[in-house]
């Protein structure tokens, strides 16, 4: 299956963090929604950068995106306005 976002949509492959030490048990729901993702794909309205290329890294907000199941994999959907950041190394 192939998924081209539409207008300002950014399609995004979550990053799991790992998790932090503790010595709390926490049930799948009450953990923390990854903030960074890895940039797949974005709509022809999309005003970011000039150049994004896929496999950019982005920060979000937490509450950002749908999520959706492509190919087995868990992706987010979300406006271009929910991306806070390109990361660069």
């Amino acid at each position: 299956m192939m998924i081209e976002p539409m207008h300002d949509r950014v399609l995004i492959r979550p990053i799991e963090e790992p998790p932090k030490s503790s010595s709390l048990m926490l049930p799948q729901h009450a953990k923390e929604k990854p903030k960074k993702g890895t940039l797949v794909a974005w709509g022809k309205d999309f005003q970011g950068i000039d150049n994004p290329r896929v496999g950019d890294i982005v920060c979000f907000h937490k509450s950002a995106g749908d999520e959706m199941d492509l190919n087995g994999e868990t992706v987010l959907i979300m406006r271009e306005s929910d991306l806070v950041a390109f990361i660069y190394e």
